[in-house]
């Protein structure tokens, strides 16, 4: 029986993972999180809200046909019920090392940041197939007053709503670009938040000619349900009497000691601001997201090829360029649940043994294509636009842990011509940016990106997101790691024998 390691336990890594169990391998899943589902499915923690509910019951719910998030349930529940599952909840994965198959998986299980050093428990798994679905992080860029306390990641504002009942909030304005924004100030208003408004850069030009090129295909993903899911929170954001702008954005926070208001401007299509155009709201948060950048960390310790667009490069499998190594949804380019999931079913039906042209994944195949496309109307509807650097001032800071500003930035890039820094690397060395503790996972594409503008030839292709530690470990914890007792897969030690897995019948991810 292959056992196969399935890294992350989003909609990408569930799909994964019950597709290789129908194939009949034995999975072990990985995830930092208490239960399966990511974002996407995130449980709430807390009965209530703290500012008090928004009721829009009015009554018996609708019969309505099964979404996604429904789905995803189903396949969670199979995978839980499956006798050849081990699922890791609370782990990290702090490295991976390579060797002839697919690389070795070292991981930690037990909360990070409290207890002696040997309180998490090391496992080290040797699969014979290793799947990446480490997911995205939110993708802010600077603005003025960005580093206010009251200024949060749309997705740690949808997260803290989500879990704990907890709105960011009184009032609250979300902006930035992308369908995202949606569900965020759905979320925010459930939980009792007054949601000023959502401002959406995108111009009303640039949003119809991405979403509508193509009728066909849309009337295909509309089919779909992906049309009738985003409608449906455009119908919330009426009821909710939530105002909502196209070619606008935040280009400032104003506050002392906290965010209390924010600068609201029109923006042209390449997103720089129109003098003149500058108002402020009166808020007390902030929530901005300006799309999502893919986690690579993992990928490149693997040793995987990242193409020009920042996404790991699988073939018709999903296969990466390591032998052994899969990788499925947003690490492969941003694209949603749906193309997640789907990629996922395809990662791990063929990481398990099974073919790729096999007719039981014909129904996938053509699926992720319908996906893929939807996923590229998206990204041409919500490009960001290249004059969002003109919101910025010299004391803007660019990197918020190491507090770097603009005006460090433009210096050292000066001085690359006369003896100065003379790479991205090197200018990070020289001034800091993207060396704090979220190692640039927040500030690297606003960096890169002002770097190439100033110095283009200190860009390389190469990525920005080679971290050989991973995760956060403490140095009491790598010298425990000989003597705390491990879990290995290659040792036959995770649940499941062959005679327990049922014939597979079908990889498509429902029960």
């Amino acid at each position: 029986m292959r056992e196969v390691v399935v890294v992350g336990g989003g909609p990408a890594g569930i799909g994964a993972a019950l597709a290789a169990l129908r194939a009949g391998a034995r999975v072990t899943v990985v995830d930092t999180a208490e239960h399966l589902g990511g974002q996407f499915l995130r449980r709430p923690r807390t009965p209530a809200p703290q500012f008090g509910p928004s009721d829009h019951s009015g009554g018996p719910a609708p019969r309505r046909r099964p979404s996604g998030r429904d789905r995803l349930r189903r396949a969670v529940r199979a995978i839980e019920g499956h006798p050849a599952h081990t699922i890791l909840d609370r782990t990290s994965v702090w490295a991976l090392e390579p060797r002839d198959s697919a690389p070795t998986v070292h991981a930690l299980r037990g909360d990070s940041d409290g207890g002696s050093p040997d309180h998490r428990e090391a496992h080290t798994l040797r699969p014979d197939a290793l799947i990446l679905a480490p997911g995205a992080h939110d993708l802010t860029l600077p603005f003025p007053g960005w580093d206010l306390p009251g200024v949060f990641t749309a997705g740690a504002a949808q997260a803290l709503a989500k879990s704990d009942g907890l709105a960011a909030g009184r009032r609250v304005l979300v902006a930035g670009s992308g369908p995202f924004l949606l569900p965020v100030a759905a979320s925010l208003s459930d939980v009792g938040a007054d949601v000023v408004g959502v401002v959406e850069a995108g111009s009303a030009g640039r949003l119809a000619a991405g979403w509508l090129r193509s009728p066909v295909g849309l009337l295909r993903d509309a089919a779909a349900g992906r049309v009738e899911e985003l409608a449906g929170y455009l119908a919330g954001h009426v009821r909710d009497a939530i105002p909502y702008h196209v070619g606008a954005g935040v280009i400032a926070a104003h506050g002392a000691g906290r965010v209390e208001e924010a600068t609201v401007a029109s923006l042209r299509a390449d997103w720089s601001p129109v003098p003149g155009t500058e108002r402020r709201v009166a808020v007390d948060a902030v929530c901005v997201g300006h799309g999502f950048v893919p986690r690579l960390e993992l990928p490149i310790a693997a040793g995987c090829g990242i193409g020009p667009h920042r996404a790991v490069t699988v073939d018709a499998a999903q296969h990466t360029t390591v032998p052994g190594v899969f990788a499925a949804g947003e690490a492969t380019g941003i694209g949603g649940a749906d193309l997640a999931v789907t990629e996922g079913v395809i990662a791990g039906w063929t990481a398990a043994g099974g073919r790729a042209d096999d007719p039981l994944l014909r129904r996938a195949l053509r699926t992720r294509e319908r996906h893929r496309a939807f996923a590229a109307r998206m990204r041409r509807a919500h490009a960001i636009g290249p004059g969002w650097p003109a919101w910025l001032t010299p004391d803007t800071l660019v990197c918020r842990c190491e507090e770097v500003p603009v005006a460090d930035i433009d210096a050292a890039c000066a001085v690359t011509g006369a003896g100065g820094p003379r790479s991205l690397r090197s200018l990070k060395l020289t001034t800091r940016a993207g060396l704090g503790p979220c190692q640039g996972r927040v500030c690297g594409t606003a960096l890169t990106e002002l770097v190439r503008r100033r110095v283009p030839h200190a860009v390389s292709s190469e990525p920005v997101d080679r971290r050989p530690i991973a995760a956060p470990i403490r140095l009491g914890e790598l010298a425990a790691l000989d003597t705390v007792g491990q879990t290995s897969g290659e040792d036959g030690d995770v649940p499941g024998e062959a005679s327990a897995v049922p014939p597979a019948r079908t990889p498509e991810g429902e029960e």
